[in-house]
């Protein structure tokens, strides 16, 4: 008997709560989708250099099974609530506590297996669509592969059973211990707040937006974020979030109990009583849900940060097919060139010298004004602090000296670029410098004095175009001369640009680190460790570059672009994972709120049908309901959002050199939002129409 009644129940809990249902099937198809990336061997061979992936999709499922442990519990605990009364009902027939228990767990169970089931038909799906997309970022052509890997269903069964499990238990010990009277009483005592002090509270609107106001002002013109000032920031955005309900509920009761202006135009009084008193009741909820749009806006925002810097800049960054440095400045690249030519043909190589006078201006002066160092390298009264400049070497910004190029050479090596030659006269110079910094500095030439061989160079202009410069022509800069002027200076290193004829080998690169792993000096004169590890180290720098360093000698750009862009997809696939699952929580929650107290509001709905409203009129009313109580958290959230994802964009593109307005980030973000937040309202307005409109 109790078999047939959990059967019943199911069927009538899946219809009734079959948002809850979906997002559940959901949950279980993104979870068992993103880790099968973890335990798929292709994805294993294709990050195998850095377990980042597995690393990052193992954070982010932590954080994704403590928040559908939290939606489970609330769900569980809310579904109890709705049918205390049935159970008061069995408790008055003669049914034991433990059998009731035992049948509710037994329905949960039945309900969550079968969400487990068509998640998991729904998962292979998702992961195909997660290869081919993870196929296409980092530039591979993907075949329909199903793979059924036994740990991770394992790790998927895993997670959603703990869960489920953890909030069975403490809702079977919330059964055992409740009696007729509870049972009966419990749904009239969902989140029960008795009103106090109203007119008190509801200063606590003006408070919190006031204060919000202050943090975002305090965000972006802030000067010390060490970590107790982001605690403090966060301690105080979380106490912003709940307040504000607080104060919005009071507020709107003051405002109906001291009759507004507003409360008699159209159904206003209706829909504002009905929208304080569920604020009411649920406003802890409502906090909640808040925070997670917020998390979900900024896990999507800061996901399109990485996804338009792996478009625009990687590419940027290695504009030669392959680009070689060597600190010794006789080499002749024959080992390189002899590997490369037995791998792929070979259109032009070319091979140059990167030169210096001894000279550090250009290096004092951006060490001391880009604001990536702050006042690492100046003193208290603000001049450089020559000695920390020229001490330490490890992984330093910039070489020793300033880095200096014929205008030969630069003209060869922009029309393998395929770039319009420069004129240069004998007594000029021209600084070739990333687009990225430049757009902070600007035009700094009349704060430099470039002396040449004769005396002080003219300043000819400014070159921004990507140019390789993570290290071999400079780091961030070159200073251009004329060839006269360059024939007067030491050479300082070597360098090889390569253009190919053919398709890069995948192992090019590989092969290339082994050929030169061991320096090959072939020198007449003896070199001791000591001279060859100086050399090493003057010569060697890797740009200010801050969110992607990648600093390597041998750089091959079709091999690095692919080992980039998994880098980059490891941290844009878990923030993608983090921000859909935590968006689908919210709405789920709001959804089932609503839907749960449409058979409530069915007899206020059938009293408006007797006075007179019709059947547009109260499909309108309705619509207006569910936008007030959809729009007021998301809302909110996206201001709170926008606030951080602006500061945090801007941040990203001035030490990444985005030229994307930060504003895109969050409104894609917004965009994909409203998209998944459209097909909850739309399902949970049929629903409630529906609902409301049964047995008239």
């Amino acid at each position: 008997m109790l078999a047939k009644l959990a059967l019943r129940n199911v069927r009538r809990s899946a219809k009734d709560y079959l948002v809850y249902f979906f997002t559940m099937t959901v949950v279980v198809a993104l979870m068992f989708a993103f880790n099968s990336l973890i335990f798929s061997e292709e994805v294993r061979d294709m990050f195998q250099e850095t377990g980042v992936m597995e690393v990052m999709l193992g954070l982010a499922t932590f954080f994704i099974v403590l928040i559908v442990a939290w939606l489970i519990n609330y769900m569980i605990r809310f579904i109890l609530e709705k049918r205390s009364r049935e159970f008061g009902i069995y408790l008055l027939l003669g049914m034991e506590k433990r059998q009731i228990a035992r049948l509710y767990m037994r329905e949960s169970v039945l309900l969550g297996a079968g969400a487990f089931l068509a998640g998991l038909v729904f998962g292979v799906l998702v992961q195909q669509i997660l290869m081919s997309i993870l196929y296409s970022m980092v530039l591979s052509d993907f075949r329909i592969n199903i793979e059924f890997s036994r740990g991770c269903l394992i790790m998927t069964a895993s997670c959603y059973a703990g869960c489920y499990l953890l909030a069975l238990l403490r809702c079977k010990r919330r059964l055992k211990k409740m009696n007729i009277h509870g049972l009966m009483n419990a749904e009239r005592q969902n989140e029960e707040i008795k009103e106090s002090h109203e007119g008190l509270k509801r200063w606590l609107l003006p408070l919190s937006v006031l204060f919000l106001a202050l943090f975002g002002a305090w965000l972006f013109y802030g000067k010390e974020w060490g970590t107790h000032t982001i605690i403090l920031f966060l301690v105080g955005l979380v106490l912003v979030i709940y307040l504000f309900y607080m104060g919005l509920s009071a507020w709107i009761i003051s405002y109906v109990r001291h009759e507004g202006n507003a409360i008699y135009a159209g159904q206003n009084l209706f829909l504002l009583r009905q929208f304080a008193s569920k604020i009411r009741t649920m406003r802890f909820t409502m906090g909640t849900l808040t925070a997670l749009f917020v998390l979900a806006f900024l896990g999507c925002s800061v996901a399109m940060m990485f996804n338009f810097y792996e478009n625009q800049m990687l590419a940027d960054k290695m504009p030669f097919d392959i680009h070689i440095h060597s600190s010794y400045v006789e080499d002749d690249f024959a080992t390189e060139l002899s590997v490369i030519e037995n791998n792929v043909p070979i259109k032009e190589a070319y091979a140059y010298h990167i030169y210096e006078n001894g000279t550090d201006v250009v290096n004092v002066w951006l060490y001391t004004h880009l604001k990536v160092f702050g006042d690492a390298y100046r003193k208290a009264d603000g001049t450089p602090d020559l000695e920390a400049i020229r001490g330490e070497r490890d992984f330093a910004a910039y070489c020793r000296y300033d880095t200096y190029m014929g205008i030969s050479d630069y003209n060869h090596l922009r029309e393998l670029l395929g770039l319009d030659t420069v004129a240069l006269a004998d007594d000029e110079y021209i600084i070739h410098i990333k687009d990225r910094v430049f757009r902070e500095t600007g035009d700094f030439s009349d704060q430099l004095a470039i002396e040449g061989n004769g005396g002080a160079l003219r300043f000819a202009g400014f070159h921004t175009e990507p140019f390789s410069q993570d290290g071999h022509n400079g780091g961030d800069y070159v200073i251009v001369v004329s060839d006269d002027e360059i024939a007067k200076m030491r050479p300082f290193y070597a360098q090889l640009a390569v253009e190919l004829a053919g398709e890069t080998p995948e192992n090019l690169r590989n092969l290339l680190d082994d050929a030169t792993r061991e320096l090959d000096f072939k020198t007449s004169d003896p070199i001791s460790d000591i001279d060859i590890a100086a050399m090493l180290n003057e010569t060697e720098c890797v740009g200010s570059d801050s969110i992607l360093v990648w600093g390597a000698n041998n750089l091959v750009r079709d091999n690095i672009l692919v080992e980039m862009k998994c880098m980059l997809s490891t941290i844009i696939f878990p923030l993608t994972y983090i921000g859909l699952v935590f968006l689908c929580v919210a709405l789920t929650v709001l959804s089932v709120q609503q839907l749960s107290d449409s058979a409530k509001y069915k007899f206020r709905y059938k009293v408006l049908r007797q006075i007179g409203m019709g059947a547009k009129e109260i499909a309108g009313l309705v619509l207006k309901q569910l936008l007030l109580f959809y729009l007021c958290p998301a809302l909110f959230a996206a201001v709170i959002g926008g606030i951080i994802a602006g500061y945090v964009g801007g941040k990203f593109n001035f030490y990444a050199g985005v030229r994307t307005p930060a504003a895109v980030y969050f409104g894609i973000s917004l965009v994909l939002f409203l998209g998944v937040y459209s097909v909850y309202f739309v399902v949970t307005y049929v629903g409630f129409l529906r609902n409301i409109e049964s047995g008239r």
